[in-house]
């Protein structure tokens, strides 16, 4: 596998894949890489001839108090990680490849409405950077296929959104959540956990599935979200939302609506904030 640090490297490299006629899958990852990670890897590569992964623990979306200085940055385990996958380029740029005028006077991406409810609400800001680095990265590696995870569920959105509304070229892909035996959505952020709020985060799991158990049987969803809310504080949890919400855009479901749901939880754990979802469907 081969690792570039500037743009004219890896145009360089994508440049000789296209004169072949091969296409190009893309994984952007903040890298810390898991079983997560490896797995939207092989998604990409079962899609696309060539694939590209990129870490870059992007500023733009870290809000003032929030962990862009001790988010893990693991880069040799992360070549190691995707050289086992046949990554075959790793694009690893730093803030000034990315921000050649300062993260701070950036162009900045707003979308509008979907970034403004739940994580929007919670993280302001927070997918601007989202929305801003993603673009920066298609437009450098302009990949056919982009691969994201279903963990991330409004960010999924927030890219399909983004993505159909400039137009831009590239398939995206939603890949499974990737989770460990007791049902854990797999994040890098896990291991800020102690041990014994590690035995306890499988709880948001469990309650996303009493979440849709109860929505099934004919609960009112409101009534629903505030069971789930009122569960994972009971068990120590800071909950900043329990919502039952449309997949496709995130807005309020209608009463008595069924199909097309997704519950989405978003709650602290210590002093660690933790997300996941569960489709209905």
């Amino acid at each position: 596998m081969q690792t570039v640090q500037d743009a004219p490297a890896l145009r360089a490299a994508i440049r000789g894949w296209r004169s072949k006629g091969q296409t190009v899958g893309f994984v952007p990852t903040m890298g810390n890489l898991h079983a997560g990670h490896q797995s939207l890897i092989r998604l990409a590569r079962a899609r696309t001839d060539r694939v590209v992964a990129s870490v870059f623990v992007n500023p733009t979306q870290f809000g003032p108090n929030e962990d862009f200085d001790r988010y893990p940055r693991t880069l040799v385990q992360d070549q190691a990680a995707l050289t086992a996958e046949n990554c075959d380029l790793l694009f690893a740029p730093d803030v000034a490849t990315m921000y050649p005028f300062g993260a701070q006077r950036s162009v900045s991406l707003h979308v509008p409405q979907i970034t403004e409810i739940l994580d929007g609400a919670h993280r302001p800001g927070h997918f601007d950077g989202v929305a801003t680095v993603v673009c920066k990265l298609f437009n450098l590696v302009q990949p056919d296929v982009a691969v994201f995870g279903q963990k991330d569920f409004q960010q999924l959105k927030v890219i399909e959104r983004l993505v159909r509304d400039l137009s831009l070229p590239v398939k995206v892909i939603s890949a499974p959540t990737f989770r460990a035996d007791d049902g854990l959505a797999l994040s890098s952020r896990n291991q800020y956990l102690s041990a014994a709020e590690r035995a306890r985060a499988p709880l948001i799991h469990d309650t996303l599935r009493r979440m849709r158990e109860l929505a099934g049987q004919g609960h009112p969803w409101q009534v629903v979200e505030q069971m789930a809310a009122s569960r994972l504080a009971r068990a120590g949890f800071l909950p900043d939302y329990t919502v039952i919400r449309c997949a496709e855009d995130l807005a309020e479901p209608a009463e008595g609506q069924r199909d097309g749901l997704v519950a989405l939880i978003a709650a602290r754990l210590g002093h660690t904030r933790l997300i996941d979802n569960l489709l209905f469907d």
